[in-house]
């Protein structure tokens, strides 16, 4: 979407990134360029100026597109320097947001180009383009680390000169990231391209990960850029092709993409969707409904004439993208965005195994996210213990929170259903007679242990659990509660527990913390039906005595 501006709206805000939902490291932003403003996340369809199989009008009258990217080097060698119509708008006809590529990408397919940095960033000037990017030297894949080092160091040459030289100041210029999968090396380049002023930065050399199916290393390397960048500004990632990774590279801190895929997979005879890419020929029914989808079924469709097929294909492709886009967006302003990367890991392994790779810049995502939502959260299992909701509260109970101080009991129960937990009717009896001797704290998943004066907090009364738990989550738990037990003096625990959750080996543990930190601890029930009268009575017989 792009809001379109007046030149005296311009003047103040060109360049600004206004932030208006986030969720995790996902933002809803407004970027202002001189010809609007984009909305982020914002995926920019590549139109390729010398052979574009939709046009730039279907594109934007049809799918509704207003911020597209082209290749201003590709663009450059078409016309040369001097054309009646050299506003890249007026070249491209198209009226909206345009990014321009330096043609690095083409130095990595064919190991260089005819044109220098400074002489490609004066032809984006020429033509005017919205955003440009800088003649960087792209790492690659499998070049070697001093290759790699080169590129670090050469690209961030290239980027003190280029900033010594820029003439127009109504050019959001992009600063690239390189070090492709040497992790240190990507680090170094985000460093020290933050100091210097672009108007955005992006991760380059990401195709080949991508390519390859390693989203756990690619993720590595949003996660290693996105660290050292300013956070006021927004984040770029090229070519990345797939809306069934979108979600998870947004949720990693990604506020914009530019992909030619929707063309290139539709060449290959391949129909996107948001969870994996099907072969035409495999189709028998289109699971979408956009207008190609409505109008052909798969048959029809490889009927046609090969040009039509791909051009058609091609849009359904974009379509599916685009829906994946507002998809996100939606997912960020509910708070709902890691449900959505849920969905999507399982999707493909490799997707999957980049999730939960997570986990070592969950502190990160925490730092970053909403305290509060406006709608509860659901937990699905191990890899919902890695969302910022779970991660934080975890720390919070054993770093942060600190018992009453008259309390040297702990009646430690199973939650019950009911939330918050003190409504319960079964819990009322047990605070109507021994609240004041005992403090009430429950273990629960996933939050492992959850005091009843801080029940109805957000989001241990919002959250949305399975009844049945892998045993890793369970051990997780079990850990929490020793690293409660540790922190807080109490002398004595009474523990009521559910056998499906305290098995022997995991009692033992509690005891050895109870034997370390000389608590007396008092076992009431060991059995499936925690709530069971009989088990109950028995409790309220231990705590009266």
């Amino acid at each position: 979407m792009v809001i379109r501006l007046t030149k005296s709206d311009l003047s103040d805000e060109l360049g600004s990134f206004e932030i208006k939902n986030k969720d995790l490291l996902g933002r809803i932003g407004d970027l202002t360029t001189k010809s609007g403003k984009i909305e982020t996340p914002c995926l920019f369809p590549v139109i390729n100026p010398t052979t574009q199989l939709l046009s730039v009008d279907e594109i934007s009258k049809e799918l509704g597109c207003n911020a597209i990217m082209t290749n201003a080097y590709l663009l450059k060698k078409k016309i040369g320097d001097f054309h009646p119509k050299k506003r890249v708008h007026d070249l491209l006809e198209f009226d909206g947001v345009i990014f321009t590529d330096s043609g690095a990408y083409q130095m990595l397919t064919y190991g260089s180009v005819e044109v220098e940095p400074l002489e490609i960033i004066k032809f984006e000037e020429d033509i005017g383009s919205d955003l440009a990017v800088i003649l960087d030297i792209p790492t690659g894949v499998g070049k070697g680390r001093e290759k790699a080092e080169w590129s670090v160091n050469e690209t961030l040459k290239r980027a003190d000169e280029s900033l010594e030289n820029i003439k127009r100041k109504d050019i959001l210029w992009v600063g690239p990231v390189q070090g492709g999968t040497f992790l240190d090396l990507v680090e170094h380049c985000a460093k020290e391209m933050s100091k210097k002023p672009f108007d955005l930065y992006a991760l380059g050399s990401p195709t080949k990960v991508m390519e390859s199916y390693d989203f756990k290393t690619l993720f590595e390397m949003i996660f290693k850029a996105k660290k050292h960048l300013p956070v006021e500004k927004p984040f770029h990632l090229f070519g990345a092709g797939h809306p069934f990774m979108f979600s998870m590279a947004v949720a990693a801190g990604c506020d914009s993409f530019d992909s030619a895929s929707y063309a290139i997979y539709a060449r290959n005879g391949r129909y996107l969707t948001p969870s994996g890419t099907i072969r035409l020929e495999n189709l028998k029914y289109f699971p979408c409904l956009c207008p190609v989808c409505i109008k052909f079924t798969p048959k029809e469709l490889q009927e046609l004439s090969e040009s039509e097929r791909i051009k058609l294909l091609s849009k359904h492709n974009l379509y599916a993208c685009l829906e994946e886009i507002n998809r996100i967006k939606e997912a960020i302003f509910e708070g709902r965005l890691w449900e959505l990367i849920e969905i999507r890991a399982k999707s493909h392994p490799r997707l999957f195994e980049a999730l939960m790779s997570f986990e070592n810049y969950k502190e990160m995502i925490v730092s970053f996210s909403q305290s509060t939502k406006r709608f509860g959260i659901f937990y699905f299992g191990r890899q919902s213990s890695l969302r910022p909701e779970v991660v934080s509260y975890r720390r919070k109970i054993i770093e942060i929170y600190r018992p009453p101080s008259n309390y040297k009991s702990i009646l430690l129960m199973p939650s019950p259903k009911d939330k918050p937990y003190h409504r319960n009717k079964f819990i009322k009896s047990f605070t109507d007679n021994f609240e004041s001797d005992f403090h009430i704290c429950f273990y629960t998943i996933p939050y492992g242990i959850v005091p009843i004066e801080i029940d109805d907090m957000f989001p241990l009364s919002q959250t949305e659990t399975a009844k049945t738990y892998d045993s890793k989550t369970i051990d997780e738990i079990i850990e929490i509660i020793t690293d409660y037990l540790k922190t807080n003096n109490y002398d004595e625990l009474i523990l009521h527990a559910d056998e499906s959750i305290f098995t022997k080996i995991r009692l033992d543990k509690i005891e050895k913390i109870c034997d370390i930190k000389n608590i007396k601890f008092k076992l009431s029930y060991l059995g499936k039906e925690v709530w069971d009268q009989e088990a109950l009575d028995k409790l309220k017989r231990i705590l009266g005595s």
